[in-house]
């Protein structure tokens, strides 16, 4: 988006008649968002000529592979999902052979996650399927000041705990 594209953009979101009015209008498009983001992890990741793995998969893979020490509650924290919801993933990939999954130093009642070779193929082809993407999202973001970006990420925090809140009612 160039700079004229942008001044328009807010001299429309300023035009708005109320506060109330740009907040609705912002929740229309995170709303949008999370539809596209559901639409991206529906999408396949090529392992090998054979091996296929979903994107919720691959994130999985790619948490487990840059930690040092792992677990199922770590995983459960990392992604805002139950113990039960995070043992069904890994449990899956276990099966797939991406993971394993043995006794850890520091607790009998934990598993350490880690990954095998396949797990460690899928990594690097997730860097290479997201890579591209990812270097894309920083520049158009780098374009903003700190300030801005200070400003949006508090405004996430704040509608992540939303989220989260509007979860444990239900």
């Amino acid at each position: 988006m160039n700079l004229l594209d942008k001044i328009v953009k807010l001299l429309y979101y300023c035009s708005m008649n109320s506060k109330k009015e740009l907040i609705v209008s912002s929740i229309d498009k995170l709303f949008r968002i999370a539809n596209h983001i559901g639409q991206i992890e529906k999408k396949p990741i090529m392992v090998n000529d054979e091996i296929v793995i979903s994107t919720k998969e691959a994130h999985t893979i790619q948490f487990i592979g840059k930690q040092e020490h792992c677990n199922i509650s770590d995983v459960a924290k990392h992604f805002g999902v139950t113990k039960s919801a995070a043992s069904q993933i890994v449990a899956k990939l276990v099966k797939k052979l991406f993971i394993n999954k043995g006794q850890s130093a520091y607790s009998n009642k934990e598993y350490q996650l880690t990954l095998t070779k396949l797990g460690w193929q899928a990594f690097r082809a997730h860097d290479a399927f997201h890579g591209r993407d990812l270097d894309k999202f920083l520049k158009l973001l780098e374009a903003y000041p700190l300030k801005q970006i200070a400003t949006l990420s508090v405004l996430l925090e704040g509608i992540e705990d939303f989220m989260q809140e509007t979860l444990k009612k239900r």
